[in-house]
């Protein structure tokens, strides 16, 4: 019973030899000579900017994976229009008909949801930020300088907006 798994266990026994031997003659033949440049972070052949690990704005994933979403809508209905007139010759072109009105609902309901959570406004304030809506924007009041702060701080819009550009509020 057992000899039936045997070309199976070869097969595997060979996979793993060669994907071993692979990475030790690979590792016997390349060069090990490490550089600063070499080790540097890559970004498509120009000179990075800035750290390779930074704070991505989720809101840009968020709009991505509604396009996708929408984008496989399209992707899923094209076929039924392509054979919509056929499934009409044989009867079943309104029971198609409402089925891609439905498919097509249970989207634009998960849309307005989306929309109505507040995901695709660009600039909104952070629940439970004391600052509320001023972190975010610079067309409130201009905030008075935090307890501490020395007389030179940046305050008001303009502060805000050099704060935001990569200056440090003191």
């Amino acid at each position: 019973m057992l000899m039936a798994y045997a070309s199976v266990a070869a097969f595997f026994l060979v996979a793993i030899g060669f994907m071993l031997g692979s990475l030790l003659f690979g590792k016997l033949l390349r060069p090990n000579n490490m550089y600063a440049e070499k080790v540097e972070t890559y970004e498509c052949g120009e000179a990075p900017v800035g750290p390779a690990w930074f704070n991505f704005n989720p809101r840009f994933y968020i709009i991505a994976l509604v396009y996708i979403i929408f984008d496989v809508e399209i992707a899923f209905i094209y076929p039924v229009a392509a054979v919509f007139k056929r499934w009409v010759d044989q009867g079943n072109g309104l029971f198609a008909l409402i089925e891609i009105f439905l498919f097509v609902a249970i989207l634009m309901l998960g849309f307005a949801y989306v929309w109505v959570k507040g995901d695709f406004n660009w600039i909104r304030s952070i629940k439970g930020d004391p600052r509320g809506a001023q972190n975010v924007s610079s067309r409130g009041q201009p905030r008075a300088p935090r307890a501490g702060a020395s007389e030179g701080a940046p305050a008001g819009p303009a502060g805000r907006a050099a704060v935001a550009e990569g200056g440090a509020e003191s």
